[in-house]
């Protein structure tokens, strides 16, 4: 991966892109999967699989299982975003590959949805099946229940994204208009010897939180407070849906393995870290302000954080995602200091509305920004960062990287250009 479209590059951002490749490689799907499956007791010598992987990292880990089992997957079907899913797999004539929509589900995420189940339900009885899901299946694949239309379907996930509710309470409401999620795929698997393996792109790696729970069925059926009327109004009236079923299921891939990637990455330079916790939750510039603050004051060379921000769209927001959002928000607070450097990125290489994965920010920013005419404070209000952060020569392209476990956002403060360590 590498930065394809800042204007000015420097050590020091080298560095952060260095530290972010360490964190998502140490993650990637294929590498992820492969090294599980090659474990004792995951992938017997013998025998056929069915193989299903569903998510932004579904092409990369669907590779990953390809790399163990080969010929011996005799079917299999892969569903991805636009643009996230590898040639590679077009050599494996056996498995079919979809491309559905991401974040809105529409109409390609109803027909994979309805792919999905019926390649569950066609399943031989007894077959092995290996199950991938990674962060953004909850858009890629859905199967409606019954009385719930697409329409109220993409407003559902509209009201998510623009309300700035946390994704645990948005997978709560997804699972009850689903005849896939809280466990229903799973269930539909109940006459096969199904497994999962999991990358999670969700705080506390809950099997019934990713994906909205296609492979776990939930310990509780609450739902948020405070939903609008007429959301609770479309929740009554999908009822309560078919019982779900949770699979045997393992984490391949999460936050705490790419922070303690990028950790070992700065070691290997002989700079300090440290991890923020909790990880990152709550209102993307409160987020963002606590980082600074943090940054500021560790001794440390290096502050990593990871998680997920909420962001309240306003009612015709710009261009950017919450990673862009708050790396100006941060650049807001660092402004005029020339020690401090942030990055904020989504693993998964993409970032809200845009292909950009998010942005590298420093002292000089907000100024860079200002002599482009534009002003702070109402690019952050407008949810339009990512022009700013273009204009100033700041967003960070690098593409899909074959992982999805949340947000990665990294602080140095500048100093001398750090070499390897010398034993």
């Amino acid at each position: 991966m590498r930065d394809t479209s800042a204007l000015h590059v420097d050590p020091t951002r080298s560095l952060l892109l260095d530290l972010y490749t360490a964190a998502c490689t140490a993650v990637e799907g294929r590498r992820a999967v492969r090294a599980a499956l090659a474990s004792a007791g995951h992938a017997p010598a013998v025998g056929n699989w069915s193989l299903v992987a569903v998510g932004k990292a579904a092409g990369a880990m669907a590779l990953g299982a390809l790399d163990v089992l080969g010929a011996r997957v005799r079917r299999g079907l892969v569903v991805s975003r636009r643009g996230y899913l590898d040639a590679e797999l077009e050599r494996w004539p056996a498995v079919r590959c979809l491309a559905a929509d991401h974040p809105v589900p529409g109409a390609a995420s109803l027909a994979a949805g309805a792919e999905l189940l019926s390649f569950a339900t066609a399943t031989p009885a007894g077959e092995r099946v290996l199950v991938l899901v990674s962060g953004g299946a909850s858009s890629l694949v859905e199967v409606l229940a019954e009385g719930i239309t697409p329409e109220e379907l993409r407003r559902v996930n509209e009201w998510g994204l623009a309300s700035g509710v946390p994704i645990a309470a948005l997978n709560a409401v997804r699972r009850r208009l689903s005849r896939l999620k809280d466990g229903r795929f799973a269930a539909a698997l109940a006459h096969t010897r199904a497994q999962a393996l999991l990358i999670s792109d969700v705080p506390g790696d809950d099997p019934a939180v990713i994906g909205s729970g296609l492979v776990g069925q939930a310990a509780t059926a609450a739902l948020p407070e405070d939903l609008p009327p007429w959301l609770r109004t479309v929740l009554e009236r999908a009822g309560a849906g078919p019982a779900g079923a949770t699979l045997p299921a393992e984490l391949v891939g999460t936050l705490r393995d790419a922070l303690a990637a990028a950790a070992r990455a700065a070691d290997a330079r002989g700079l300090t870290t440290r991890v923020l916790a909790p990880p990152a939750t709550g209102e993307v510039c409160a987020a963002a302000s606590r980082f600074a603050h943090e940054l500021a004051l560790t001794p440390e060379d290096v502050l990593l954080w990871g998680g997920e921000t909420t962001v309240e769209l306003p009612a015709d927001p710009g261009r950017g995602g919450r990673n862009q959002q708050f790396a100006l928000a941060a650049a807001r607070l660092i402004a005029g200091h020339a020690d401090l450097v942030v990055l904020a990125a989504g693993t998964d290489g993409a970032d809200g509305n845009t292909d950009d994965a998010g942005a590298i920010v420093d002292g000089g920013t907000v100024a860079r920004g200002a002599a482009e005419g534009l002003d702070v404070e109402a690019t952050l209000a407008a949810a339009n960062a990512g022009p700013f952060l273009a204009a100033c020569g700041d967003l960070l392209h690098t593409g899909p990287t074959g992982t999805n476990v949340g947000d990665l956002i990294i602080g140095l403060r500048r100093g001398p250009a750090p070499g390897p360590r010398r034993e």
